[in-house]
This record gives structure tokens, sequence and C-alpha cells, in this order.
């Protein structure tokens, strides 16, 4: 197995240069820089980590917890943080809590074991364990939730902005004419799921119309479970909404898959606007009018700040980051118009 020094050598410089470059620790010439990483290829060298933690007590190691890597937002997100750490000479450790909250304190014991230097959290959907995290932080392990903001627990934190991203599709079926709108939520004990509710709320408030309880269809994020709620409602044609809006991905996939189990056809029978785009999306016809959110730049600006809170940017006492970003309406075919109203 080759040594740092036999990379030195190769080299030609100094075994404290090849160190640095490692390290990421003084600044590198980039013609050194090049010499080294050559000659760390042509050497097949790897530097013990593990060694070299347990001699400085740094990693320069991240971990992210996501509910779901499967729900094509989530993989975005850890795309842009991995990004970012990369940046700085830091690696990433991906791990899914199976929107478990059982899982997500082993989940939380484990990267601290593996002597993590920070933490990206996307919470699930259960209570948060608002004492364990306090401890990992209160053992120097600087943590950032990212998507899912948990209440009561002040920390740095980055989203999307969800009550205008939630206006964002209420405002565009009102003005394709719609006026039965449902909302299909996710769990409600979630604080962005109830904030795209306030979003809904507030839309229609401002168009001077009055949310129908009968139309909030509190959901989870199992679309099966979704499919057959969904079906179920939509099943009396008297109390059938001209439009649907769900509020994440999963949802907003079993809302359409109802759809076409009932026989319905969007947008003709029933409109649809999804919060994320949707597995697999250029296969749906028509295409999906989705709210967008810029996940790859969530992920990238939290680990952003969790690198500067752990290179000393950020004083302990500080107050938190709140930092939320905006989402943009990409319209497509299933909700261009209301037929309703054209028939009307």
């Amino acid at each position: 197995m080759p040594t740092i020094k036999e990379v030195a050598d190769r080299a030609g410089v100094a075994v404290g240069t090849v160190s640095h470059v490692i390290n990421g620790s003084v600044p590198v010439s980039d013609s050194l820089r090049r010499k080294v990483q050559a000659a760390i290829r042509e050497l097949d060298y790897h530097p013990n980590h593990v060694a070299r933690s347990l001699k400085t007590s740094r990693t320069r190691t991240l971990g992210i917890i996501v509910p779901d890597m499967t729900i094509p937002y989530f993989p975005h997100v850890i795309r842009g943080a991995e990004a970012a750490a990369r940046a700085q000479g830091y690696s990433l450790i991906a791990v899914n809590s199976d929107d478990n909250p059982g899982r997500q304190k082993e989940l939380l014991s484990l990267l601290r074991s593996q002597r993590v230097e920070g933490i990206l959290l996307a919470v699930s959907a259960g209570p948060t364990p608002l004492a364990q995290i306090n401890r990992i932080m209160s053992a120097g392990i600087r943590l950032v939730c990212v998507d899912r903001i948990p209440d009561r627990l002040p920390v740095d934190s980055v989203s999307v902005e969800d009550v205008s991203a939630a206006e964002l599709a209420i405002d565009h079926l009102l003005a394709m004419g719609h006026e039965r709108i449902a909302i299909v939520t996710g769990p409600l004990t979630l604080k962005n799921e109830r904030q795209r509710l306030l979003g809904y709320h507030q839309a229609l408030e401002r168009a001077g119309k009055r949310a129908d309880t009968d139309l909030i269809w509190e959901g989870n994020i199992l679309t099966d479970d979704v499919t057959a709620m969904c079906r179920e409602r939509l099943r009396d044609p008297g109390r059938r909404p001209d439009a649907i809006f769900s509020t994440n991905g999963p949802t907003g996939l079993g809302v359409l898959r109802a759809i076409y189990d009932s026989g319905l056809r969007t947008p003709e029978d029933v409109a649809l606007v999804t919060f994320d785009e949707l597995t697999v999306d250029d296969l749906f016809r028509p295409a999906v009018t989705t709210v967008v959110q810029p996940a790859y730049e969530i992920g990238h600006r939290a680990a952003e700040i969790l690198l500067r809170r752990i290179e000393g940017g950020g004083d302990a006492g500080a107050e938190p980051v709140t930092l939320r970003l905006p989402a943009t309406l990409k319209v497509r075919d299933s909700s261009r118009f209301s037929y309703r109203a054209v028939a009307e």
C-alpha cells in the first residue's frame, strides 16, 4: 500500500504539501496541486481518514437524512448538498429514514457514531426527537433542517416558501375558471404541509371564496393510500371537484391514479396541479402542471450554511438562519382551462 511519502516523492514535493492538498487546510498553487493529484492517481493512494480523524478530531464528513430517496425531489436535494460539500473537501453520507421516527432516531445515532461534523435533516412525519437533536448539537455537531422544518427547534433551516408556492397553484386554477378546487395534503403533522394548506386558504380568500371543508382531503405520502381515498371521493359526480391540488409528489401520483381508475380524464373532468414533479413525469399524457421547488439549490444552500457553521463562519450563539426560496409554476395541459366553465 503506497504511503504519503511515496506520493510526495512521485510528485517531487514535500510531505506537508501532499497533506495540504488532501486536507484543503492550506492553500496550494494549482501547479503543485495538479502534480500531487496526478501522483495520487498513479499510485492509487487512499488516505487513512479514520486514523487522521482520530488525530485531528476532524472527519470532513457530513450526513443527510431524508424520508424517502425514491421520491424524485430528494435525490436533487442530496445532489445539491453533495456538490457544496465536495467543493470544500467534504464527503456526504446519505441515509433514508423511511419516514419513520424510530428509524430516524437510529440514523441520528449512527451518524453521530460515524463522527460526522454536521447533519442535514429532513424530519420524518412523526414526533421530532428534540432531546436527541439537542444532545447532538451540544456535542458540537452542527445541524441544518431542509424541506421539512420542525416546530420548536431553533436551528438553521432551508426550504421552499410553502405558503406562496401553494398560492401559485390555486391562483392558476382560479384563473383557468375552476370553482370547486380540492386539496389533497400529506400528513398535517408536518409544518410544510400545514403551510401549503394555509396557502390554499389564503388564495381562495383573496379571490372572495371560502374553502369547502368537504374539499380538504388529508392524506399521507403513501401513494396507494391516497389513491384509495381519492377514488372514493371522486365516486359521486354531484360532489366531485372540478380541480385538485396535491401538496407533494407521492400524493400527486395517487390522485392521478385515482382519476384514471375512476374512468375520468384530466383536465376535461378534473384538472390537476401537483407540488413537485411526478416520477417519470414525461410519460404522463396530458402532461401535469407542477409547482416546482428549487430542490438542488435547497440542498446546496443548506450544505453551505452547515459548512460555514463548521468552519467557524457562524457563532454557536448566533440567531438561526432561516432561508425560504421561491417556487415556480410549470403550466402544462392538466390544468389549462375549465371545461365545466366553458359548458356553462
